[in-house]
C-alpha cells in the first residue's frame, strides 16, 4: 500500500487531481483507439460498444464540462450579487447535452476531415475525435481548477452508489422492494437484448457483386466507355470486379466467352429472344474471397472470332465451373455486344 502511494505521489499534480469523470473520458477515447485499431480486438462485439460511446456522449460530455465547469445548484451569496448568473446545469441537462453536443460535433469533425487529403477514414476519424476529447477534456479541468473546490462539478458516485444501495436493499414498503426487483429484472433483460444483438447480429441478404469497369483518361474506374470494336488477334482491356457479400469466404471461378447469337424481337438489351450459335471460349481464373472483401483485375480480351453483333460474356460461379458453362448455370453474368474486325495482316492474307 505505501509503495503504490509513493508511485501516485511520482505522478504530475495536474495527473493527481484531475476530475474523475474527465479521466473515465480519456480513458475511454483511449480504449476505443485500441479496440478499433488492435487486429485481434477491432473483431470483437467491443468495437461496437466502446464506437457507441466514443461518438454519441463522450466528445459532448467533454465539451459540456468545458463550458460549464460549475455545479448545477450553486449557493448564492448576498456579496456575489454580479456572479448570479453563472449557476450551471444539472446532472440531467449535462447527460442530455452531451448526447446533443456529440452528434453535433462528430458530423462537424467528419465534413472537415472531407476536405483534407486523409478524407472521412477510420484512423483520421479516430484521431480527430479523440483529440477534440482530450483537449476539450484538458480546458475542462483547468476550468474546474480556477473555481473555488466547493463550487466546482463534481459526479456524486458515492452519493449515487449510497442512495441506490439504499433504495435496493432498505425498501420503505413490500411495494417498493417488489418494483425494485422488477426494475433490476427489467435492466438485466434489456442489457443482455443489447449484448445479444451486439454479439449476434442478424445476417441480412448473401449475394455477389459482379460487374466490368473500364479506366478513363484521368486513371479512374468507372462503368462507362466500354471497347466496342476489336481486331481479331489483337487486345484490350477492361477491369472485373467480384465484391463477396456472401457472410463467408467464397471461391469464385470467372469464364470468359466470346459467343455468335441470333437475336429476335428486339436490338441489343432492349428483349426478345437470344439463340447462342457458337461459344469461343476466351479465358477462365479463380480467385477466393472473404466476406466484405473486394477483388478487381484487369483482363485482356483477345478475340479470334470475327463479326458482327458478338456478344462477349462473363460467366461467375461459386466454385467449380460446370463441364457446359451458360448463362442458365451461371450464379452471376454481364455482357458486352461487340464487333470484331478482321486484322489487316488476315485482310492481305485472303486478297
Amino acid at each position: 500500500m505505501g509503495r503504490e502511494r509513493t508511485l501516485w505521489l511520482l505522478l504530475p499534480r495536474p495527473l493527481r487531481q484531475f476530475p474523475a469523470d474527465l479521466t473515465a473520458v480519456v480513458g475511454i477515447t483511449l480504449l476505443t483507439i485500441l479496440v478499433a485499431t488492435v487486429p485481434v480486438i477491432r473483431e470483437t462485439p467491443l468495437r461496437i460498444g466502446f464506437g457507441l460511446v466514443f461518438v454519441l456522449f463522450v466528445p459532448g460530455y467533454a465539451l459540456v464540462a468545458a463550458l460549464f465547469p460549475e455545479k448545477g445548484e450553486r449557493a448564492v451569496e448576498e456579496s456575489d450579487v454580479d456572479r448570479s448568473g453563472e449557476s450551471g446545469i444539472d446532472g440531467i441537462e449535462r447527460t442530455a447535452l452531451s448526447f446533443g453536443l456529440s452528434i453535433a460535433v462528430v458530423p462537424l469533425i467528419g465534413l472537415v476531415l472531407n476536405f483534407t487529403p486523409w478524407g472521412i477514414r477510420l484512423v483520421p476519424i479516430l484521431l480527430s475525435v479523440g483529440g477534440f476529447t482530450v483537449i476539450a477534456a484538458s480546458v475542462a479541468a483547468v476550468r474546474r481548477w480556477e473555481l473555488p473546490a466547493e463550487e466546482r462539478f463534481a459526479v456524486p458516485y458515492r452519493q449515487w452508489a449510497g442512495a441506490t444501495r439504499t433504495e435496493l436493499f432498505e425498501p420503505d414498503t413490500q411495494v417498493d422492494a417488489v418494483l425494485n426487483v422488477l426494475l433490476v429484472c427489467a435492466l438485466l433483460l434489456a442489457m443482455s437484448s443489447v449484448a445479444y444483438a451486439v454479439a449476434v447480429p442478424q445476417q441480412g441478404e448473401s449475394f455477389s457483386e459482379f460487374y466490368l469497369l473500364t479506366e478513363n483518361d484521368e486513371g479512374e474506374l468507372v462503368a462507362d466507355g466500354y471497347p466496342t470494336e476489336f481486331v481479331a488477334g489483337e487486345p484490350q482491356s477492361l477491369i472485373v470486379g467480384i465484391g463477396n457479400q456472401e457472410h463467408e469466404p467464397t471461391e469464385y471461378s470467372v469464364v470468359v466467352q466470346l459467343q455468335e447469337v441470333e437475336r429476335t424481337g428486339g436490338a441489343n438489351d432492349t428483349g426478345g429472344e437470344v439463340t447462342v450459335n457458337n461459344r469461343e471460349q476466351l479465358d477462365t481464373f479463380q480467385t477466393q474471397l472473404d466476406h466484405n472483401e473486394t477483388w478487381r483485375q484487369e483482363h485482356e480480351v483477345t478475340p479470334q472470332t470475327t463479326g458482327e453483333d458478338l456478344r462477349l460474356v462473363y460467366l461467375l460461379y461459386n466454385g467449380d465451373v460446370p463441364a457446359n458453362p451458360t448463362e442458365d448455370n451461371a450464379y452471376r453474368s454481364t455482357h458486352l455486344w461487340i464487333s470484331v474486325a478482321e486484322s489487316e495482316s488476315a485482310a492481305a492474307d485472303e486478297s
